[in-house]
């Protein structure tokens, strides 16, 4: 996963100042956002508010909307476990508990050291191959628990 830059209220005003003009703008700059400093810090509301002229109310409605604006930093690496019916139909349960285990965090959570984020997600798009997991951006299927540790050999 790639590096951060830590939050800076100067280099969030420059991304939303390099929209300026442009119609439309509140989800790019939460991608740029995103992308920069790896979440959407909660200074930035009131910012994206007044730049493009909608209420604080606005813009932490479109945040919270969208499942991939994070609200906190994650971990430097990030294992999404698939929790949707064709997975949980094929031993995700088991998988979740195990993987909670295995990495010392419980699911939707960040480990103490930053190191592992683990998330449950509704479909990776691998239901004929679940329990489906993915780490960062490499997506696995048919991660039994044995499979998972070696998966997860090198997260920790």
């Amino acid at each position: 996963m790639a590096a951060h830059t830590p939050w800076q209220r100067n280099r969030a005003l420059a991304i939303v100042e390099s929209y300026r003009g442009q119609r439309g703008t509140l989800l790019p700059i939460l991608h740029d956002l995103q992308h920069e400093f790896g979440f959407i810090n909660d200074e930035a509301v009131p910012v994206l508010a007044q730049a493009l002229n909608l209420s604080r109310a606005e813009v932490h409605g479109v945040i919270s909307f969208y499942h991939d604006f994070k609200r906190q930093p994650q971990g430097r690496t990030v294992v999404k476990l698939c929790r949707a019916e064709a997975c949980q139909s094929v031993g995700a349960n088991r998988l979740v508990a195990h993987a909670e285990r295995r990495l010392g965090v419980t699911m939707g959570g960040t480990s103490a050291d930053g190191s592992v984020t683990l998330e449950g997600v509704f479909c990776l798009g691998n239901c004929a191959l679940g329990p489906a997991v993915m780490v960062d951006d490499q997506l696995h299927g048919r991660v039994d628990t044995v499979r998972f540790d070696s998966i997860a050999g090198d997260i920790r």
